[in-house]
């Protein structure tokens, strides 16, 4: 039997070293939601189970378009419920900021909170009328000022600190909320996007990439609002929320929440 030399195993040794240095990595990447089961999808979602794009989009949208309405004042003592502070039955927890206030402090006066339209009213000019205006799945209780400096504007990163609001910054045409509203929020906004498909009397709602949207029936930017829901995986806040608005008030879900996978499935 032969024994190779000590000084052909170093040079061979030292020569698959060099090999492995000029190896390139592949790049990483946001790795997508995984696939979610509930209780819901041999019932409720049975419709859309399997689906993917336009067909996915069309099937959820007629399992949540079935739903109750309520009145614009009627929302005021539904958030008292939906958003109710799980450790102070007394308080709700705001949108944007995270604070926790007394559920009786609700009007338009400073440090008072008051009804979030997550989706703006004037991208569709729906205004407080029952349907999208009036739809809990993107209303949220905030802080009067907080939600005034919110505006109408679109989503986005970037910006400056805002006053009342930690982790969430805003500039002249975008509003980026604390990282644990990001997939909140953006879940809010594309259950809005399918629920509302212009065959009811309200406009076409759909996501795009603009943070300029004004007046029209678009809600940006799309590209960040996935970032954001990958970003920031459903609460039992959130799952919490979307049981009551079904059980209690809408008797629709936000599929968004049961299936945050389906968001990059359809866009």
């Amino acid at each position: 039997m032969s024994v190779a030399q000590p000084g052909r195993w170093k040079a061979w040794a030292a020569s698959i070293a060099a090999a492995l240095v000029t190896l390139t990595l592949p790049t990483v990447t946001a790795t997508p939601a995984s696939a979610t089961t509930t209780a819901y999808d041999s019932t409720y979602y049975k419709n859309a189970i399997g689906k993917t794009g336009t067909s996915l989009k069309s099937s959820l949208h007629t399992i949540i378009s079935s739903q109750s309405k309520i009145s614009y004042d009627a929302v005021w003592n539904a958030l008292k419920t939906t958003d109710q502070d799980p450790n102070n039955t007394a308080n709700v927890i705001l949108l944007y900021s995270g604070t926790s206030r007394s559920k009786s402090l609700n009007g338009g006066d400073v440090g008072d909170w008051n009804r979030e339209h997550t989706w703006a009213q004037s991208h569709g000019n729906f205004g407080t009328s029952a349907g999208p205006g009036t739809d809990l799945h993107h209303l949220r209780a905030a802080d009067v000022q907080v939600n005034g400096i919110r505006g109408n504007k679109d989503f986005d990163n970037g910006g400056s600190a805002v006053s009342g609001a930690p982790g969430s910054y805003t500039d002249s045409n975008s509003f980026e909320p604390r990282d644990a509203d990001k997939g909140d929020v953006a879940r809010m906004i594309l259950y809005m996007a399918v629920r509302y498909e212009g065959d009811d009397a309200w406009a076409d709602l759909e996501p795009n990439d603009s943070t300029t949207n004004g007046s029209v029936p678009f809600h940006g930017r799309l590209s960040v609002l996935k970032q954001w829901n990958e970003q920031d995986p459903p609460s039992a806040f959130e799952e919490r929320r979307n049981d009551i608005i079904f059980n209690t008030y809408q008797h629709n879900r936000n599929p968004f929440i049961d299936h945050p996978e389906w968001i990059e499935a359809i866009w």
